[in-house]
């Protein structure tokens, strides 16, 4: 992309993402094929390198290969570092657009931040999932002891998915899917970034969305702009120990960084007894002892984030850090 200068680019993080990225960058040229891609690769054992590079070929793609997997917020600020866009789109390998993103840049330019709206394949939004509120100490309680699973019509859960608002009606928003989140570079830069400290993955995009409207700026979500999002492809390839390790991990990472002391240790009381209940249906369902294991691993962790003094903020990267 060397000498091309583009208004607005796509950053794509993968991780095993072979079975996707092909329709993903496809879509990217069809429908804004003004736009650059840069592809930064998280060490995949699988083709997703080599498809990539066969996909570069004569287009507007930078590919990044890690040899380590730097978490989805590192790889995320490696590719806005690489780009002098004015604007960057955060497009997960698993989305596809399904309609032009003039609309975005517009918002993006006018107001820092912008987002479109994920369907499924049948193109209904992805309720719950495509915009959110920010959560609340009792919300990650929720989230942490199945409440909001067994009762998703409860009052908080329906505030914080964004379950009471015509996900037609555009407008600002909390907290948009990183998975379809455009960006103005300034405002990437004044951030520094994604936080790091969210490793590998998960709620590294709440966190900076949360700092952007604390900076003043506001999230403008458009949704005309529209894309299908598959959903959950990289984290599926996670063991069920990983998985539970990582999103515990950053979640309460997050509560640490944005909450008080006492709301923090109630959240962290929150993820130790999450465990059990867990851990008896992780039996059930796999017929074996192996969720044990899955769960004194997380008591561990909780634990020592309960009774430990509160660990220090994550440190943030990005290019003027």
């Amino acid at each position: 992309m060397e000498g091309v200068l583009l208004s607005a680019a796509a950053v794509i993080v993968t991780f095993n993402s072979e079975d996707v990225l092909g329709a993903c960058l496809e879509a990217v040229a069809q429908m804004a094929p003004d736009m650059a891609a840069v592809v930064v690769d998280n060490a995949s054992t699988d083709r997703t390198l080599e498809l990539a590079g066969e996909l570069a070929g004569g287009a507007h793609v930078q590919v990044m290969a890690n040899a380590q997997n730097r978490g989805f917020a590192g790889a995320a600020n490696q590719g806005f570092q690489a780009t002098d866009a004015e604007m960057i789109l955060l497009l997960n390998p698993d989305v596809r657009l399904r309609t032009p993103v003039e609309g975005l840049m517009e918002a993006c330019r006018q107001h820092g931040l912008s987002a479109g709206q994920l369907t499924d394949s049948s193109g209904r939004p992805q309720a719950g999932f495509t915009i959110r509120r920010f959560p609340t100490p009792a919300v990650l309680a929720f989230e942490l002891l199945g409440v909001n699973r067994l009762w998703p019509g409860n009052s908080l859960n329906r505030r914080y998915r964004y379950l009471d608002r015509d996900l037609n009606q555009g407008g600002p928003v909390d907290q948009p899917a990183g998975a379809f989140l455009m960006t103005r570079r300034d405002v990437w830069e004044r951030l520094g970034g994604f936080d790091e400290g969210f490793h590998p993955v998960w709620f590294e995009d709440v966190d900076f969305c949360r700092r952007a409207i604390q900076a003043g700026y506001r999230i403008e979500y458009v949704p005309e702009v529209r894309a299908e999002h598959v959903g959950g492809h990289s984290v599926t390839k996670l063991s069920p120990t990983r998985r539970e390790e990582y999103w515990y991990g950053s979640l309460l990472t997050y509560a640490a960084k944005h909450f008080g002391p006492l709301e923090y240790r109630g959240v962290c009381l929150a993820a130790m007894l999450s465990s059990i209940p867990r851990t008896v249906a992780g039996m059930i369902r796999e017929r074996s002892f192996r969720p044990v294991v899955r769960g004194y691993k997380i008591i561990c962790l909780t634990g020592r984030r309960l009774l430990l003094s509160r660990p220090a903020p994550p440190k943030r990267s990005g290019r003027n850090t």
